[in-house]
């Protein structure tokens, strides 16, 4: 960028999941087989996950993806998308000066992890930090966009210094801005009840990453420590607690939900489709959802969370299931990727 004076440049790749270029069923199809073809995402054998992904998932749940993709497109296209190039736009703008080169990535689909790599590296920088937009770690989320990028970046012949950033679950303003959001919510209804609805994974994923045997998949989840810093369902209920101690909350005010299972195998638990059902038959009858494992709105907050959950909880006998908006373009947020950058 030719109004970069610097003469150490720092190359920022954001990545996000990714999405669909478009709501058709075969752009759906395409994306689903690049995302569900991840090794880290669907971690059995290549055969079975080939049959797995292109003779059952993609074939048929394309379609009915696409029609969930229709609710959430907008003029402007995908919220994931769009709001990936918004804060990559403010925080160029705060940081051209430091001489910082922001990139937008996806790990699947466009812009690819590859474009944006050569991008930065046609820049001559020095340096490149690599951030996954995904609050807490997992295999299948930041592990796979480091995978990829050690993957590309292993053909170069020149390397430059290269850093990761695994996670930001403690990150002060990453709490502090979802605290904000719900609190807009909490000043003006008192909700019997707030669920923090997470992103699930299958339980072999998080035994496969445990150390020293420590991960029960219960409440040892409750503490974190260095043993379980990298355990996405330890991360999960971490960021949920820090969000709840800035809302006030206490601990029977709240509880920890995993959604999205696929498959007959048993996921991180409890589900949040389970747990909306017997709220309501307790007699909670209004409830606030988070979804942090998210910053931006996707199919798994807006349609899912927000309109699927909402439904199940009406016909369970709720009567008031409110959606807690993500972090997207929030001035805040982008302020807390500007310092995490900086620190890094």
């Amino acid at each position: 960028m030719s109004n970069i004076k610097t003469k150490n440049k720092t190359g920022v790749l954001l990545v996000n999941l990714g999405t669909p270029d478009s709501t058709s069923t075969s752009d759906v199809r395409k994306y689903l087989r690049e995302f569900l073809m991840d090794k880290r995402v669907i971690d059995i054998p290549f055969v079975f996950r080939w049959m797995l992904v292109n003779l059952i998932i993609a074939p048929f749940r394309a379609p009915k993806s696409a029609n969930e993709y229709k609710k959430l497109w907008v003029e402007r296209g995908s919220p994931l998308k769009f709001y990936g190039e918004d804060i990559s736009e403010m925080l160029q703008k705060e940081l051209v000066d430091e001489g910082y080169i922001i990139k937008l990535a996806m790990r699947y689909q466009e812009p690819s992890i590859k474009e944006g790599l050569e991008y930065l590296q046609s820049q001559k920088v020095e340096r490149i930090i690599i951030l996954p937009l995904f609050p807490q770690y997992a295999s299948a989320t930041s592990g796979s966009v480091h995978d990829k990028v050690m993957e590309i970046v292993s053909t170069w012949q020149l390397i430059p210094d290269i850093k990761f950033i695994s996670k930001f679950v403690e990150e002060p303003g990453f709490i502090k801005t979802f605290a904000r959001l719900g609190k807009k919510y909490l000043d003006n209804h008192n909700y019997d009840h707030v669920i923090f609805s997470f992103h699930g994974l299958p339980e072999r994923q998080i035994r496969k990453g445990s150390v020293d045997n420590y991960c029960k998949l219960g409440s040892c989840c409750e503490v974190y420590n260095d043993k379980n810093q990298y355990c996405y369902r330890a991360q999960c209920f971490l960021t949920a607690r820090l969000i709840a101690e800035e809302l006030g909350l206490s601990k029977d005010d709240f509880t920890v939900t995993f959604q999205s299972r696929l498959g007959k195998d048993p996921w991180i638990q409890p589900y949040t489709d389970e747990v909306l059902k017997d709220l309501a038959k307790a007699g909670k009858k209004s409830v606030l959802a988070y979804s942090p494992a998210f910053v931006a709105d996707c199919l798994e907050t807006t349609i899912e969370v927000g309109e699927e959950f909402k439904e199940e909880f009406h016909e369970a006998g709720g009567e008031r299931w409110d959606l807690v908006d993500s972090l997207n373009a929030e001035p805040d947020w982008v302020e807390t990727l500007k310092k995490i950058i900086q620190e890094a």
